[in-house]
């Protein structure tokens, strides 16, 4: 067993998950080095998503100091005040982190509100963690058919699935920056602001 390609397994799902920009899926990083170099798929999903994890974990810790010198310290409040709203309801949100990153969707919309908001990533990470370990291994598995295609698995990163989850990565980000949170949930009127840049 070579050590050294799952470390790159490991720092290339971290890499691409904890960049800022919307990237290629970090399965899909897994699905390469499993079909290339023949690798243990339970340890490329073990270690891919472990370095997942650690990636979205970082992004989260460092996407609130991106938001003050570009969001308003208005929206920041506000984004504060929805966290410990969502802190408060517990095993809600570690289910709905759970369901979340079972579905086909980018996780970085999940983990940029998340970090914007303040709240606790370290409780979080577990359900994450769970949540894309089954969706994970539902992909790598499904990828592992494409052992003799490996040039399909590159051209992948420019799919229209990709595309429309980038896509939609982006609305999600944008519907969650531009509601007013504070006045959904304290007056339940439902009021969108779209000037939160400095």
């Amino acid at each position: 067993m070579d050590v050294t390609l799952y470390i790159f397994v490991f720092l290339a799902s971290l890499l691409v998950d904890v960049i800022p920009l919307i990237g290629p899926p970090a399965w899909l990083v897994m699905v390469f080095f499993q079909v290339k170099y023949g690798l243990n798929i339970w340890l490329v999903l073990v270690v891919g998503v472990t370095g997942s994890a650690i990636g979205r974990y970082l992004y989260s810790c460092y996407v609130f100091y991106f938001a003050n010198h570009f969001i308003k310290p208005q929206k920041n409040e506000d984004m504060q005040f929805i966290g410990k709203k969502l802190t408060d309801n517990g095993l809600k949100v570690y289910f709905f982190v759970f369901l979340y990153t079972l579905m086909p969707l980018p996780s970085t919309p999940l983990f940029t509100a998340a970090g914007i908001a303040r709240m606790k990533i370290v409780y979080l990470i577990p359900s994450f963690f769970a949540g894309k370990f089954i969706s994970d291994s539902i992909m790598v598995f499904a990828g592992d058919y494409a052992a003799h295609n490996v040039g399909r698995i590159t051209l992948g990163l420019l799919s229209w699935q990709n595309i429309a989850g980038a896509i939609l990565g982006l609305l999600i980000i944008c519907i969650f920056l531009f509601i007013d949170w504070r006045k959904l949930l304290e007056e339940k009127k439902f009021s969108l602001h779209f000037n939160i840049w400095k």
